[in-house]
């Protein structure tokens, strides 16, 4: 065990603040990046699961939300059906309007007119739709045939289980869809969306709503193929027989697509680079100075160590070393506070998401802060000077 290490273990009180410190920015940092992230993964939480292999958009897309125009004309369908590796394809199509809930009627009686406004809600959703057929493109794979059945039933949706208090409702419950009456056939988990509500209902179900999407155009169409294995390069083909009308994704291709979007909103990147400044300053000033403490509260120790022969240079090698593993233990503790603020996150139906090369980079950065703020401390060796041990 090296030197800078067994002195991190035997006197960690004297470097925990600069831990703690570390730990914090990491995770203001990550928190940002989570949330955001979270966000967008609840948007496309039903097109992540689904059976397609492939998306197809607009040729001038680059995500399939906030990335130009996305829809296709449906002329453009039978033309990727040709593939003879396709298999299906279906269009997404969805609406959104005002959802209203039902108050209920108590057990004992009538309820009381006066009380009754407490309990309807009204909110914005969003309405997506799948076709109501086991095994559709458009299915998520966590759908059970039950819940594909249940959805067959004229005008029933489903709703995500964090969606229900805010929507006032529960399974089995009447509500009101754009002055239509729905019926929640469905209660989900996994599809948490806190910015807005959303419901799910099939095609025929958003046909009868009278907001089903049958004109010229139709949204990104959704592919599934023979062999999924062969998705880059059946992608590949469809681009090069779409002469320039449309371009094909794999799924793979179009998630990063929209994580990188996220950060090419003015109002994220600025909150995002507001952070990491704040969280590098206050990291690197409270480490900086907790390192240099730490290192006069040892300065005869370090004086003992020239006295002994050992070089400033090997001195400064100790205190970088030292640095180094503040930053290690403080990526530790920043992962593992990150990891509970995210399970309380859950808990309040605020999905989280962590992409591995960000958080990868965020820890890199972290380190860099250490080493930074070791590197501000060496000035302090210089009071390490043999002759004060005869003082």
């Amino acid at each position: 065990m090296s030197l800078a290490l067994a002195t991190l273990i035997y006197e960690w009180r004297r470097y925990m603040a600069a831990v703690i410190a570390l730990a914090c920015s990491g995770l203001l940092v990550l928190f940002f990046i989570g949330m955001f992230m979270g966000i967008g993964k609840g948007f496309t939480a039903q097109i992540d699961r689904a059976r397609a292999d492939i998306m197809v958009l607009g040729p001038g897309a680059t995500a399939l939300f906030n990335g130009g125009p996305s829809g296709l004309p449906r002329r453009l369908m039978p033309l990727v059906m040709s593939h003879p590796e396709v298999t299906q394809v279906a269009p997404l199509d969805g609406s959104g309007g005002r959802f209203q809930n039902i108050a209920q009627r108590s057990k004992d009686g009538p309820t009381d007119p006066s009380t009754a406004p407490k309990n309807t809600k009204m909110e914005f959703v969003r309405m997506t739709v799948i076709d109501a057929v086991p095994g559709s493109v458009t299915v998520p794979t966590d759908y059970t045939d039950a819940m594909v059945e249940a959805l067959r039933q004229p005008y029933a949706v489903a709703v995500d289980q964090t969606a229900l208090k805010t929507l006032g409702v529960k399974l089995g419950d009447q509500a009101l869809y754009n002055g239509k009456t729905i019926t929640i056939g469905v209660v989900t988990t996994g599809y948490p969306n806190m910015m807005q509500p959303t419901l799910v209902a099939s095609r025929d179900t958003l046909r009868m709503l009278g907001e089903a999407d049958t004109g010229s155009r139709v949204g990104p169409l959704m592919v599934k193929i023979a062999d999924p294995a062969r998705a880059d390069i059946v992608a590949a083909q469809l681009n090069k027989l779409a002469d320039g009308k449309f371009k094909a994704w794999t799924r793979s291709e179009l998630a990063q697509a929209n994580e990188g979007s996220l950060f090419k909103e003015s109002f994220i990147a600025i909150i995002l680079i507001a952070a990491v400044i704040i969280s590098g300053f206050i990291g690197v000033v409270i480490t900086w100075q907790t390192l240099r403490g730490a290192i006069m509260a040892n300065i005869k120790e370090f004086a003992s160590l020239r006295a002994l022969g050992v070089s400033m240079g090997s001195l400064r090698v100790i205190v970088m070393e030292l640095s180094f593993w503040v930053g290690v233990v403080g990526i530790l503790m920043a992962l593992a506070l990150t990891w509970g603020v995210s399970m309380l996150a859950s808990m309040g139906a605020l999905p989280m998401a962590f992409p591995l090369p960000i958080v990868i980079a965020v820890s890199i950065f972290l380190l860099i802060i250490a080493m930074l703020s070791g590197l501000l401390s060496l000035g302090v060796l210089k009071n390490s000077q043999p002759a004060d041990l005869l003082r």
